[in-house]
């Protein structure tokens, strides 16, 4: 799967050292977090998919990081950096083992087939 995303080629000198910079420091504190957990949830408060997440989570007695960016009144400009690098629209933003497998639901789902132990295993 490629997603199309705006060629360098079409940004304006002039620019693109703040389209590389935005939120940087964010997107770096969540790769941190994915290289040294096997999962990590990225939500934000007030948003009760994130904490349907770390309950899931908490029920099998998995290890997980959770890093929260803001609520609904605050923080969109890092969770809208978060949705730009990794193409999800909603949180939780889950990984396993560095991999993206989405959110809450497909968690449950994971759990629920088996699947995620197999994730955490290979």
């Amino acid at each position: 799967m490629s997603r199309n995303i705006l060629d360098e080629a079409h940004i304006h000198p002039a620019v693109r050292s703040i389209v590389a910079n935005n939120h940087i420091n964010v997107i770096a504190e969540v790769q941190a977090a994915i290289a040294s957990n096997p999962i990590v949830v990225v939500g934000m408060a007030q948003n009760p998919f994130p904490r349907k997440a770390r309950r899931a989570l908490d029920e099998i007695k998995a290890k997980y990081a959770y890093l929260e960016y803001g609520s609904y009144l605050s923080g969109w400009r890092p969770r809208t950096t978060l949705k730009m690098w990794t193409g999800w629209p909603t949180f939780p933003m889950i990984f396993v083992n560095g991999i993206l497998i989405g959110g809450a639901s497909d968690l449950q789902r994971l759990i629920a087939s088996g699947e995620l132990t197999g994730l955490l295993a290979g």
